[in-house]
């Protein structure tokens, strides 16, 4: 008996990794054709910016809809859905030649791939807690890795002289196979009844019911730590390049330090926050992270620069998973509303972070625009206690004693 439910939850895990994987790949193989698809549209940068926002709204909107669905049927059920959608959807923004119809094609693959974001976490909280101990920021690594194989097959792709259309409808078909395979190892998961008379009467009414204040608080948080994110993303090889002057090979080595450190945090992370609790990771990654763009913003050697986008790469990686995390167990029976809201800010702060920046380059130089990044990774550190636990008390209480 135990042996078969150690076996069902190891299929539910990789089950899990399949769909992160998926998930990264899908929105990596948008963002290696970006370039291509701004020339063939012939749109400038700036109006390229104002249609991300479309793809954000889409995606924030695909989130609150997934959440409350995989509440009320079960990410076992949703998700795949998701992942058909999204997949389908990947070819879209590959198709048009004008920016109306890019517009549209980015609301919808934002939509369908928000939906597939918010209900493979919403399982995977599920999973964690079926494991009883720390595995989310090990999914999130398995994103990361998604986002490399969306590279790999974008530069083979534009090698042999394939249109981004035809290269995006390739990778979708695979992901509608892929998003079959492992269905059967996924949870079965189902929403526990409401707690009380006044939910299931709101729930009866059609109302959603309301978050605490606890699950806006992490999504603040989650909005400032992906902001930071969203900003390393777009501007840390530009930092290399224009402040410092490094060669663009030595600028685009930065960025994949910063991206390596990333997901080897991420993968270590689960193990870190099983010894020492999320409440640490949060905290002490901010830190970190808060540490490592103040030395980007300052310092004017290329190998401190290294040295400050690793560290901050290090930091936050934890920091994501333990807030996605907090969401899901705050309520179980509205895990997928509760992490869709924290998702959902965040998102739109990975998003935002690239154009806040940018605004902030009209005021000061680029290196000192990172000061922001400093101020909200302290403000982080400093809200770390919304994720003490019971646990944390126990070692706090142990080392006073000592």
């Amino acid at each position: 008996m135990v042996i078969g439910m150690d076996r069902s939850l190891r299929s539910a895990r990789v089950a899990n990794f399949v769909y992160f994987v998926l998930c990264g790949t899908l929105m990596g193989t948008w963002v290696v054709h970006i370039p291509a698809i701004e020339e063939r549209v012939g749109i400038s940068h700036a109006t390229l910016g104002s249609l991300l926002v479309l793809l954000g709204l889409g995606a924030f909107t695909g989130m609150q809809v997934a959440g409350r669905l995989a509440d009320r049927l079960g990410a076992r059920v949703v998700l795949p859905v998701a992942g058909v959608l999204s997949s389908a959807a990947v070819v879209l923004p590959g198709l048009p030649r004008d920016p109306w119809m890019l517009a549209g094609a980015l609301l919808v693959f934002g939509f369908c791939n928000g939906c597939l974001d918010v209900s493979m976490n919403a399982h995977a909280v599920h999973v964690e807690k079926a494991y009883n101990r720390p595995v989310m920021s090990a999914f999130h690594a398995m994103f990361s890795v998604g986002g490399v194989i969306a590279s790999l097959i974008g530069a083979g792709t534009a090698s042999v002289g394939m249109s981004p259309a035809t290269g995006m409808a390739t990778v979708g078909a695979v992901g509608i196979v892929t998003v079959l395979v492992p269905t059967r190892g996924l949870l079965p998961t189902t929403p526990a009844p409401a707690a009380t008379a006044a939910e299931s009467e709101e729930t009866r009414a059609g109302k959603p019911r309301r978050a605490p204040g606890r699950i806006w608080i992490l999504a603040a948080l989650a909005l400032m730590v992906m902001l930071s994110e969203g900003a390393a993303n777009d501007w840390s090889a530009l930092h290399l390049k224009d402040v410092l002057g490094a060669p663009a090979s030595t600028a685009a080595v930065g960025y994949g330090t910063y991206a390596a450190a990333m997901t080897t945090g991420r993968l270590l992370a689960d193990r870190v926050s099983g010894r020492f609790g999320p409440m640490a990771v949060l905290r002490y990654g901010a830190v970190t992270a808060a540490v490592g763009i103040t030395i980007v913003a300052v310092s004017p050697w290329i190998w401190a620069a290294f040295a400050g986008w690793a560290l901050f790469g290090l930091g936050l990686s934890g920091c994501v998973p333990q807030l996605f995390s907090a969401a899901g167990r705050a309520d179980p029976s509205a895990a997928g509303a509760n992490v869709s809201r924290v998702a959902g800010l965040g998102y739109l702060g990975m998003l935002s972070g690239p154009a806040v920046i940018g605004w902030l380059t009209h005021l000061v130089a680029l290196n000192h625009t990172f000061v922001l990044l400093t101020l909200l990774c302290a403000i982080t550190a400093t809200a770390a206690g919304v994720l003490r636990t019971g646990s944390d008390r126990t070692r706090e209480l142990a080392r006073s004693s000592h």
